[in-house]
This record gives C-alpha cells, sequence and structure tokens, in this order.
C-alpha cells in the first residue's frame, strides 16, 4: 500500500512538471506581438515575417510524431531534456536574428530548431500522463495542455513591455534582449522539469481503478502501423487538422485583426495626431486579446478535456465544431465586429481549439490503448505540422475570405465526427 500511495504522490508531480513545461512551451502563441515589431525594424513583409510562425508549427507536428516515437524507446526524460536543450537554444538564437536583421537565421532557429525542441518537449508529457492517469485521461491531459495555452497569456502581457523597455539597445525593435532573457528561462525550467519525467511500473494501475470495458486496454494496444490502418486513426487526424487549422489561422492574425477593431473606438486627437502614441495603444489593444484569449485557450484544455470524461470526446468535438463555426460567421459577416465582442468571440474561439487538442490525446488512447500511444498519438499530431501551414497561409493571404473559409473546414469537421464509430479492441475489429 506504501508502494502504491507514494506513486499516487509521484504522478502528481509529474502532471505539475507538465504544467510548468508546458507553460514555457504555450509562449509561442504569443507570436504576433513579436512580429509588428520585427517588421518596423528591418522592413520584412508581413507573409515573410509570418513564414516564421508557419515554420515553427510544422515543425512542431513533425518533431511531435518522432519523439513520440522516442518517448516509447528511449524513456520521457532524455526526449524533454533534448527538447528543453533545443527551445531554449533556439530562442537565444533567435535574439541573434534579430539583432543581426537576419530573416533566414529567424527561420532556422524560431522556426526549425524551436519547433524541433517545442515538438519533442510537448508529446512528451501528454504520453507520459496518459500512462500515470488512466482514470482521468481527459482531465489530466487537459491539466497539462492548459499550461500550453496560458503560455501566451504571460508571453502577451510581459513580452510587449518588455520590447519597449529595451527599445534602442541591442534593436531598434527591443526584441533581441527579450528573446535573450527568454532563451534563458527556458533552459531553466523546461530542462529542469524534464528530470522529473518517467513511466509508471509495467502493469501499474491506481488503487481502486477498473479500466472500461469501451476503452482498449495497454494488453490489446495497437501498435502504429496496425492503428494507422484503420479509417479511425485517420478520421481522428483529419478532425484534429480541421480544428487546428482554423484556431491557428486566428492565432496568427489575433494582434492585427484586434487592432483593426479598437482602432475605430479611438477619438483622441492627442492619440489620432500621434503616430507613436497610437501605435503604442493599438499595440496594447492587439496584446490584450491575445492574453485574455490565451487564459481562455489554457481553460478551454481544461474543461472540454474534463467535460470529455462524462459526455464522450466525440459529443465535445461536435460541439466545438458547430458553435465554432457559427461564430466564425458572424465575425466574418460583421456581426461580431465592435472589438469588446471580438474579444469574447475570441475566447471561445480559443478555447475551442485549445479543447481540441486536450481532448484528442484521450479519444486516441480509448480508441488504440495507452501501450503505444506516444508514437499513434505523436504521429497524430503531424495534422499539427500541415495545419500550420494551412491555417496561418490562409489567413495570410486571403484576409476577406479567411474567416468564411475557417468556417467551411469547421463544418466538414463536423461532418467527420458524425460519422466517426468508436474501435473497441482487436477482438472486435
Amino acid at each position: 500500500m506504501g508502494s502504491n500511495e507514494n506513486l499516487e504522490s509521484k504522478r502528481w508531480i509529474i502532471a505539475g512538471a507538465a504544467v510548468v513545461m508546458q507553460l514555457c512551451l504555450g509562449t509561442v502563441y504569443a507570436w504576433s506581438v513579436f512580429k509588428k515589431p520585427l517588421m518596423g525594424a528591418h522592413g520584412w513583409e508581413e507573409a515573410a515575417t509570418q513564414y516564421t510562425f508557419m515554420i515553427f508549427m510544422f515543425m512542431v507536428g513533425c518533431s511531435a510524431a518522432f519523439g513520440g516515437t522516442l518517448v516509447d524507446k528511449k524513456g520521457p526524460r532524455f526526449v524533454a531534456t533534448v527538447g528543453g536543450i533545443l527551445f531554449g537554444i533556439a530562442t537565444l538564437l533567435s535574439g541573434v536574428a534579430d539583432q543581426t536583421g537576419s530573416l533566414f537565421l529567424l527561420y532556422l532557429s524560431y522556426g526549425f530548431i524551436g519547433g524541433l525542441g517545442n515538438g519533442f518537449c510537448y508529446v512528451t508529457p501528454i504520453a507520459t500522463l496518459i500512462r500515470w492517469f488512466p482514470d482521468k485521461r481527459g482531465l489530466v491531459t487537459g491539466l497539462a495542455v492548459m499550461g500550453f495555452g496560458l503560455g501566451a497569456f504571460f508571453m502577451g502581457q510581459i513580452a510587449p513591455a518588455m520590447i519597449a523597455a529595451y527599445k534602442g539597445g541591442l534593436t531598434a525593435s527591443g526584441v533581441a534582449m527579450t528573446f535573450y532573457i527568454w532563451g534563458v528561462i527556458f533552459l531553466i525550467l523546461v530542462t529542469g522539469a524534464a528530470q522529473l519525467f518517467n513511466n509508471p511500473p509495467k502493469g501499474w494501475l491506481p488503487a481502486g481503478f477498473t479500466p472500461a470495458a469501451s476503452t482498449v486496454s495497454a494488453a490489446d494496444s495497437y501498435m502504429f502501423g496496425e492503428a494507422v490502418k484503420t479509417p479511425q486513426w485517420w478520421m481522428l487526424w483529419a478532425m484534429l487538422f480541421l480544428n487546428v487549422s482554423a484556431g491557428l489561422g486566428l492565432i496568427s492574425q489575433l494582434s492585427p485583426l484586434a487592432q483593426d477593431y479598437y482602432k475605430p473606438l479611438i477619438t483622441d486627437p492627442n492619440l489620432l495626431n500621434n503616430a507613436e502614441l497610437l501605435t503604442k495603444k493599438l499595440a496594447w489593444a492587439g496584446g490584450l486579446v491575445v492574453a485574455i484569449s490565451a487564459i481562455f485557450n489554457g481553460l478551454g484544455r481544461l474543461f472540454w478535456a474534463r467535460l470529455s470524461d462524462s459526455i464522450g470526446r466525440k459529443a465535445v468535438f461536435g460541439t466545438m465544431f458547430a458553435t465554432q463555426a457559427i461564430i466564425y460567421i458572424l465575425v466574418a459577416m460583421g456581426i461580431l465586429s465592435n472589438y469588446w465582442i471580438f474579444m469574447v468571440a475570441a475566447c471561445y474561439l480559443l478555447a475551442c481549439y485549445g479543447g481540441g487538442f486536450a481532448t484528442m490525446p484521450a479519444f486516441a488512447a480509448d480508441n488504440f490503448g495507452p501501450g503505444y500511444i506516444g508514437k499513434v498519438y505523436g504521429f497524430m499530431l503531424t495534422a499539427w505540422a500541415c495545419a500550420g501551414i494551412l491555417g496561418p497561409l490562409v489567413f495570410a493571404k486571403f484576409k476577406d475570405q479567411a474567416l468564411f473559409i475557417a468556417a467551411v473546414l469547421l463544418i466538414i469537421g463536423l461532418v467527420i465526427d458524425l460519422l466517426f464509430k468508436r474501435r473497441e479492441g482487436k477482438a472486435t475489429a
């Protein structure tokens, strides 16, 4: 009994370390607060600057797939440590990219190396916690990735002030020193949290817990090669891809969109006639929406994932797809175009975006079992990689139609969800 009590405490310590790690990783969702200072300082075009975020999101999805395989083979501590080192170094090099005015180095550092490290770290706590918490899959994956959503809140609040404070120092933008400071923080916190990760003893279950008959057990778990041959795996992949595409597109343009909605509210002549003050006020308005919606990105992950333990994963995805599509259409039609109403809409949309990430790991584990979930779910995150290209690209290239396109993607997701039928084990396959 004493040993089981120790393991019970240990799994919650690992859950706490996972939240800390994901808070650091999720700061990337505040990318939009860096974009305008970089464009202004170096004269980079918006689309060219936006490619940094697209490369990052593509690499996160790809590296999560590879990282999930490594978690199953090498263990979570090794993978998360490597990822933390890469992510921290990438952030430091991003400062060098700003300081030297090298867009290519920004692609390589923030985009390629940063995405690689972030993906390694992102998948590791999810695969680990699914094994430690078979009794609370939705809750614990929601809790872990809640940190990823909330990370943008802290960065959205802190980064603009840091950029302003260091403006005129190392670079005209003030971004370089901000990246340097955060790079050191990431190296310490992410790699430190990684040292607490390991897998539970083989066959361990929490005291008093009996797995539900409707889920695939560890003994009957599907290997990746088996899972990928089922239509269910591809349907889950598509649902994640469509939900993430809509959300990432919005996130990539969230600050500029919010600034556009806020500008008509400014009537003070002192602001309207002073370009510098006006820019600062608009940046504040954009940063506020990024920060507040980031809270809901995080809370939505916990809410929807916990709700999925009660009403089912399929019902949660169906609800999210349907309601998001309606809101995107209303915003596109100008019905929700007021700044404050747009903030409320953005909060809900990002809550659903985050909810998809939090609910899908449990959805996959229910259908394919926890035994090889690192690789099975890790490769499912290639949907994130593809969405990282499609979503931001649509919002950058088709600004006038982007919101309608996002609604269409979500409606397709709803149809797939309605057609989905649970896979209950190899014996019934």
